[in-house]
């Protein structure tokens, strides 16, 4: 297993794994930070303040467009799972390429947007909390979970599309295509309330 992790909580970069785990050979050009030696990265997690911006390429890799140093943030890339969060008033901005990405999940304010189009053969996506998601899909399939007060914006074309959203979630996918769709709308369930207990309560406050 192999496990890298860089986490800046001041100017030093602490590296937590065995031996061979290294970021040592990051470049920094104008407040740009670029990550080597990230591996394959098949799912993204995102959590606080932070935007990113996917695209589809030959090489995985990830670029952080700010003085990531000097930043209280944490870049996570394990078992295939990049994880990013900050939460930082300032927000963190991160550029990811990927070249078999499967599964996006975002929490708390994350904003994730495709820069240009995304392909994948198949890919999840899960928005939480007040996250939001701008994509432009070019998937055979796609199953989508918008939750809470999420927000989500979806273009492009999917064969097989999957959405399930909450009453509280807005869902943008009129310039969507999709040749086989479903889609599920979560209610919040109702509180039933037996007449029996009713009466008994009524009672109960005659008496009082």
């Amino acid at each position: 297993m192999k496990k890298t992790i860089l986490t800046l909580i001041t100017m030093t970069v602490v590296v937590l794994g065995t031996a061979n785990f290294t970021y040592a050979d990051t470049a920094t050009t104008n407040k740009a930070t670029t990550l080597t030696h990230v591996g394959s990265i098949n799912k993204i997690e995102v959590h606080g303040n932070v935007e990113v911006y996917i695209t589809n390429g030959k090489k995985d890799e990830v670029t952080v467009n700010n003085n990531y140093y000097a930043e209280n943030a944490l870049v996570q890339d394990e078992d295939g799972v990049l994880r990013v969060s900050s939460y930082k008033a300032e927000k963190l901005v991160v550029y990811v390429t990927a070249t078999d990405l499967r599964s996006i999940a975002a929490y708390d304010n994350a904003i994730v947007k495709s820069d240009g189009k995304l392909s994948a053969i198949s890919l999840d996506i899960n928005l939480y909390d007040h996250a939001y998601a701008g994509l432009k899909l070019n998937n055979y399939a796609a199953n989508i979970t918008v939750s809470d007060q999420a927000k989500a914006d979806l273009t492009g074309t999917i064969d097989e599309y999957s959405l399930t959203y909450s009453s509280s979630s807005t869902v943008n996918r009129t310039e969507l295509t999709a040749m086989n769709a479903t889609e599920t709308k979560v209610v919040p369930q109702q509180m039933v309330i037996n007449p029996k207990h009713i009466h008994q309560l009524i009672t109960d406050i005659v008496k009082l």
